[in-house]
């Protein structure tokens, strides 16, 4: 199974849409997504995100089910520097970096600054959420690993949906920490990124990321890479 995450477009978050880029952008997704096998489609409740689906489905003539918990993460923190609720990701390297912690799967969650804004508590219900739509697709997880049962199928399930949430189902199948792929990783908008199962071992199951973050629809399309969510100019290529 392979398990296909895209951002949304380009945003208008003041209106939950996307701006004229970012419908240029959904459309050269389009054309990528156009000779993809698609077996399940599904998308965020955001404006943003079901825009994003609606113009790189309407070749296809494919609709994305909406599930609610696939929205942008929700979870807040009171910043340190301006004591305002904000998301839990851009923080600055010189404060996140020197709490231990923040690099550990178990203890990301622990400090108070995590702790407070009850980040790790909406993240274990995100991650339960993901492991039973994984177990309605007959994968089923025990520890660290996933276990198939007869349901297991080879399938292309596309998620339309957000850059931090997409980040917390990639910490949860690779036993990453949040804190890590938040400050670490940049998934352009309409990015897609794919994780795929391995059974080397039979019925033993565990993902491995096959692309992370790839635009190569807007590059073909000479569409350039938009820096919502980056502080610097992203790579062109």
């Amino acid at each position: 199974m392979r398990l296909i995450l895209i951002r949304h477009g380009d945003p208008d978050y003041a209106n939950d849409t996307l701006t004229e880029k970012g419908e240029r952008e959904a459309r050269l997704l389009a054309g990528r997504v156009s000779g993809w096998k698609m077996d399940e489609i599904y998308c965020s409740p955001l404006g943003r995100a079901k825009k994003t689906a609606q113009l790189a489905l309407r070749e296809r003539f494919k609709e994305a089910v909406i599930l609610d918990w696939m929205q942008e993460f929700t979870g807040r923190i009171t910043d340190p520097e301006s004591g305002r609720k904000r998301i839990p990701w851009d923080l600055m390297p010189g404060f996140w970096t020197e709490e231990e912690r923040f690099y550990g799967k178990d203890s990301w969650g622990e400090p108070d600054l995590m702790r407070d804004g009850g980040v790790k508590e909406i993240y274990q219900e995100v991650c339960r959420n993901l492991d039973l739509f994984l177990e309605d697709h007959g994968y089923r997880r025990e520890g660290r690993l996933y276990r198939a049962d007869e349901r297991a199928a080879d399938q292309n399930i596309v998620v339309f949906a957000h850059m931090g949430i997409n980040l917390v189902f990639m910490s949860h199948l690779l036993g990453i920490s949040p804190v890590l792929l938040w400050q670490g990783f940049f998934l352009p908008t309409t990015s897609v990124t794919v994780l795929g199962t391995e059974e080397r071992v039979k019925g033993q199951v565990y993902f491995r990321c096959q692309a992370s973050g790839s635009t190569t629809h807007l590059y073909d399309g000479g569409e350039p890479v938009s820096r919502a969510g980056y502080f610097t100019e992203p790579f062109q290529g």
